[in-house]
Parts: structure tokens; sequence; C-alpha cells
């Protein structure tokens, strides 16, 4: 690697071209990085004692990657947004001084032929920055000054046009800008592709400049180590339709969000967002597979997230199940459903076990809400519930595995929901017009839109309530207003005016666009009444929440099947007793055992214990720590990595890589009593890791 200082301006000098590899993001500098720069160049300027002004760096391979040229092709590994940003204001500056006609030491010609082409050349050599995708049209046109073509790089042609403007104010000496923009300072960095490794420098430089996304990140890993066709038929086959599925706006954010949820389904666990490339690459070292391989595999399961979060699967009916789901928020979910997604591809399930269990999902999450259980672990509940999945009995695994979840992760039963929807504040709820919209089309065969109606509280709920309604409601009116007022049984859907809110319940049922005089089923009761009083809110809100547990619908599975999943997990030995260890479990080291089994079990309510052949394991959703007994000991493998321990009493062994029976690559020996105050304290963190206690 060399790397020297050197002005700007020289550096761009002499017949060469930067080339942008394809696996670069595109252009992607904003208004106000452009700003920033103008002001720099404005200061450095007007500023006769200062010599330089430093920008940044551009690091890029200097030969070898590219046929036999006339001109020397430098593939950019770093500084793509300063070389354009200063190209586009190097021909900004070229057309400002031809528009003004002033007579300088530099024209838009020579600015030009030094800067911005390789005047000698023809065809695509004749530029010396050379784009990737979209960017690169819009670029040689900006350098051209031809018209913009209709769809063209927008970041380019705004920050050209920024530029232009600021150049063209009649206060802009053009001469200076020049001078400020000589004075830029970078430095040059040429690697060895034969010596340098352009990923790990690419790496330790992304720290200025505007930050590249977790996806940018994995792109040029995937692609910077391979040969430029393979490289080439990789991002036209697989990379570039993904990015284009994702839309040019939504990439970064929803692709880091991808690739989080792909993690988890591939490696059990979920990555931090700000951490997912890292995560990828220990995954990619870690599989036998080609990049060829992974990348179609990433590119399949892309397909799927896609049609999940953007609503774009062609099946109308599954098309709405995504819309339901992402209504409710529940992208926790995605890892569990994308794995149901790729089976229903595969034709592991039919298409009506793939709606009936979606529809589950969205029963599940919703359900909880309406009960008011918290949702933060749900993340952890979904990234491991395909492993009770038997794809063999799909659809029945997957009713029996919701039915399985108990305490704060529970799926709540009819009598709860019911209990909890009549008195929960509903018009404050979030999916407010989301549960208006699924009861409204619970007994319709196709489906309406509710868009046009206005949520309407039928007994009104301000201070200043008529005397009409002070006396249908009774002496009580305040009481039942507090009580009722936001509730389920008091609300419905009008298309008549703000004003006539006020009116008495019978003016409202019969004026025009009241509740007898709209289609909505949800207004049928409404219409045969003939007074609206507490009990009227009440019977109501039975109603609706009767027909509730209907639309979101409780997992239906038999008794019998109940059992022979209960009987299988027997079978693989999950419900071992202790006498599978009587072999060691027996006198002091039972003793011992014992205690240490209640110190853990009471750790919380949701702890588990499951005996293994081997080991008995402790856990909430996942194994946090597995006791393995032995004959003048217990050794406990905690389910963490080595490096994530806090152990300052340094009582923990490292046992990566190392065979042991039980998860987890730190160990503690417990071998008397005072072994176990030592190690419940490390026990803990391996238990906090994994569980959620459901507080936000």
């Amino acid at each position: 690697m060399k790397a020297t200082e050197t002005k700007f301006l020289p550096f761009l000098q002499g017949t060469k071209q930067f080339i942008i590899p394809i696996y670069q993001r595109t252009y992607s500098w904003t208004l106000a990085q452009c700003q920033q720069l103008w002001d720099d160049i404005r200061r450095v300027s007007a500023d006769e004692h200062a010599s330089g002004h430093f920008v940044g760096s551009i690091v890029y391979i200097d030969k070898g990657l590219y046929q036999i040229s006339s001109v020397p092709q430098l593939l950019v590994i770093d500084g793509q947004q300063r070389l354009t940003t200063l190209s586009l204001l190097l021909a900004a500056l070229g057309k400002a001084i031809e528009e003004r006609g002033a007579k300088l030491d530099v024209t838009r010609k020579k600015i030009n032929n030094y800067y911005l082409l390789n005047s000698d050349e023809d065809d695509e050599l004749r530029y010396k920055l050379l784009l990737t995708q979209s960017d690169k049209d819009t670029l040689i046109g900006t350098v051209e000054d031809a018209p913009a073509a209709a769809v063209a790089a927008n970041r380019i042609v705004e920050n050209y046009a920024f530029f232009l403007s600021q150049l063209r104010k009649v206060d802009t000496d053009l001469a200076q800008i020049y001078q400020g923009i000589g004075k830029l300072i970078i430095v040059d960095i040429s690697l060895d592709r034969e010596r340098d490794n352009p990923q790990l420098i690419f790496e330790s430089l992304n720290s200025t400049g505007l930050k590249l996304s977790q996806a940018d990140l994995i792109r040029n890993y995937v692609l910077m180590g391979l040969e430029n066709k393979e490289q080439s038929a990789l991002y036209s086959q697989y990379w570039f339709p993904m990015e284009q599925s994702f839309g040019h706006v939504e990439y970064a954010a929803q692709f880091d969000r991808f690739m989080r949820d792909y993690l988890t389904i591939k490696t059990g666990r979920i990555p931090n967002i700000s951490d997912v490339y890292t995560v990828f690459k220990a995954f990619v070292q870690s599989q036998q597979a080609s990049i060829r391989d992974i990348v179609a595999d990433i590119y399949q399961f892309s397909r799927y997230f896609v049609r999940l979060a953007f609503h774009r699967d062609p099946d109308p009916d599954i098309n709405q199940c995504f819309i339901d789901i992402n209504t409710l928020r529940v992208d926790v979910a995605y890892p569990f459903l994308l794995e149901v997604y790729d089976d229903y591809e595969h034709h592991l399930l039919d298409r009506a076990s793939f709606l009936t269990i979606l529809k589950l999902v969205e029963s599940y999450v919703f359900r909880r809400v309406i009960c008011g259980i918290p949702t933060n672990s749900l993340n952890k509940t979904f990234a491991t519930f395909s492993k009770e999945v038997q794809k063999e009995s799909y659809l029945e695994s997957v009713q029996v595995a919701f039915l399985r979840k108990d305490s704060y992760r529970r799926f709540p039963g009819d009598e709860e929901v019911q209990r909890e929807l009549k008195v929960k504040d509903v018009y404050n709820f979030r999916t407010r017009n989301y549960l208006l919209r699924k009861l409204e089309n619970a007994e319709r065969p196709d489906s309406i839109s509710i868009d046009g109606y206005m949520i309407e509280h039928i007994m009104p709920t301000n201070e200043r309530i008529s005397p009409i309604w002070r006396e249908e409601l009774g002496p009580d009116w305040q009481t039942i207003q507090s009580t009722y007022g936001h509730t389920i049984g008091n609300l419905t859907l009008v298309s008549y005016s703000d004003e006539q809110s006020q009116l008495s319940f019978r003016e409202k049922r019969d004026v025009a666009g009241g509740f007898a005089d709209t289609p909505l089923l949800l207004n049928r009761d409404l219409a045969q009444r003939e007074r609206w009083d507490a009990a009227a809110i009440q019977q109501r809100a039975e109603a609706l929440a009767a027909m509730a547990v209907q639309v979101w619908h409780y997992p239906s599975v038999s008794e019998e099947a109940r059992q022979r999943y209960s009987q299988r997990r027997s079978e693989s030995g999950a419900t071992l007793t202790l006498e599978a260890h009587a072999e060691f479990l027996q006198g002091p080291m039972l003793d011992l055992f014992e205690q240490l089994r209640r110190r853990i079990l009471n750790l919380d309510s949701s702890v588990r214990e499951d005996i293994k052949k081997y080991y008995i394991a402790y856990k909430t959703d996942t194994n946090f720590v597995d006791v393995e007994p032995q004959r003048s000991r217990l050794r406990l493998t905690l389910n963490m990595a080595f490096d994530e321990i806090e152990d300052p009493k340094g009582i923990c062994k490292n046992i990566t890589n190392i065979g042991r029976w039980g998860n987890g690559d730190v160990e503690v020996v417990v071998a008397t009593p005072a072994d176990i105050e030592e190690a419940m304290p490390l026990i803990q963190q391996s238990f906090i890791r994994y569980y959620d206690d459901g507080n936000e």
C-alpha cells in the first residue's frame, strides 16, 4: 500500500479512469453535505494564510484488474462520494465560467480536459470517473451538459443544480472558488492487489463521510473478493434485482432489517441491527457452501421478505394477511413467517394451511395486545418457533406449539379476550381502525373499505353532554360516561358530520348517514334500538366480543393430537426423570444438585427444567444453563460466548470449540455449596441474556 498526501486537482490530471465497482453503493451525498463542502471551499479560498484543506482519502487498486488498455483503470475502494461531488462541482464551475463570459486563467475547456475527461479517448474511456448503474449515465450526461434523462439519479441532478445555483450568484468570485478547490488535499492510497486486503482496508476507512449501512458492507464483502466476471454475474443475477425489489429509498433500512431476520433464521440468534455485518461475516466463514449458493439463498428469502413487508404477494388472500399482520406491526414474527413462506414455496404445506398459520400469528399478537400482555418478548418467541414445528404434520404442530406457550408467552383464550375487550379503551387503541374493519367484514363474503367512515362515540364523551342524554343515561350518567365512553360497546362507524355527534341517540339513528342509513353491519343492532344506556352498551360489547374471538380465532386442536405430541416429546427423551442421572446424583452430590436446582428455578416462574440423557437443561425459550452431573462435581455450561461473561473471580473456563454436552462456550464447576454462591451471578448473566420479562 502506498499512501501520499497530494492536492486534489493534480491528482485528477493525466490520462486515467476511476471506476466505481458494481458492488459499491450508489452516489448518496445529500444537499447538506454539499453545503458543508461549499462552505469549506469558500472559507479556505478567502483565507490567504490557508495552504490547504483536507477532505479525506481516495483508495483504489492500481492495476491488474481489467484488460490492458491505453487508459490506466483504477478500481475505487473508498472515496467515490468525494470524487463524484467534486466532479459535479468542477462541471458546474466550468458551465458558470462559460455563462458569465469572464476572462479567467481557467476555462470550461481546461476544466473538462484536465479534470473530467480523457480528451483523446473515445466511448467510456473518455471519462475520468465512471460510476455504477444508473449513476453512470447521469454523471456522463452532466459532464457533457446534456439534457437530464427522464430516468436519472436524483442525487446527482440535485447536487449539480445546487452547485450551479451557488456559482451563478453575482457575489460569487469564480476565480476564487477555483483557487479554493485547488487547496483541497487528499490522501492518495494505492493498493497492491497481491499484497493488500481491500476489504479490511475498506472497513478500517469507513469511519468518515456518510457512514455505510450494514447492507453496503455486506454487499461489498460478498462481491469485493471475486474476480470481475463472477462479480458481475452474481451482481446482475441476484444482488441488483434484490436491490431493485426493495426500492432505492427503502433499500438500506429494509435490507438491514431483512438480513437480521435472515441471520436469525440461519443462526437461531437475533443479532443487533448494528451488528448484522459482523454476524454475517462470521456466518459465511462458518459455512461450507459457496458464496454463490449463499447469495442465491439470500436472494430467495429476500423475495419472501419483500412480498411480506410490501404486500406484493400475487395471491390476494395471502396479501391481505400480510396487510393485517403489518398493521399490527408484527415484524418480530418475520423470521418464523419467512421460514413458513419458504416451506410453502417448496410445497411442504398447502395454501389453506399457510393462510391458517398467517391468521394464527395475527390472532396470537392481537389477542395479547387486547389483554395487555407486553410484546417485547415476542422476538425470542418467534426466533425459535420453527424448532417446534413437525413438518410432516405442519399446521397441527404449529397449533400445538402455540397452545404450549404459557405465562407471559401464552395465547390468550376466548374468555380472557372477551373479558378484556369489553372494558378496553378501544378509542385510543393504536389499531382501532383495523379492529373495526375486521369486525365489520367478519360476516361479509367480500370485504369492504371503511376509509370513508369516521369513528363515532354513540354516547357522547364530552363533559357538556346534552340534557336529553343525561335523562336517557340516568343519574349515574357521569359514571357511565367514564366507564363505557371509549369501549367497544360505545363505538361504531358513521358517515355524518362531526357537528351531529352531539345529537340524541334517536336523531343519530335516523339522520342521513346515521345508524339506520348505512350499509354497515356494525350498525344493524343500533338501527333497531329505541334508547342507549349502560345496559345497551354492555349488550353490544358482549356481542362484539363474541364476534372478535371468532375473527381472531384460537388454535383448534383435538385432545388426541395434544396427547400425541406429548407422547412424541416423551419418546424423544424430553421428559426423562432424574433417574436417568442416578449413577451420579446420589448422596451428597444429589443434595448439592437439589440446592443448585432450587436456586435456578427460583430465578423466575418462566424457568423450565428439561432433563436430557446427558445433562439437565434450564431454559425460558432457550437453554441458558446446562448441568452435567459427574461423580464429584456438577459441570455447568453457560450459553454465552466466553468474551461476553463478566467473571471477576476468574472461575469460568473457555470451552470454545471443545466438545461438551450442553450449549455455550463457558464452563463453571460446582463441587460445594460455596461454589453455588459464586456460580449464581454467572448463571444470572446467561439467564438475563435469554429472558425478557415483558417490561418495555
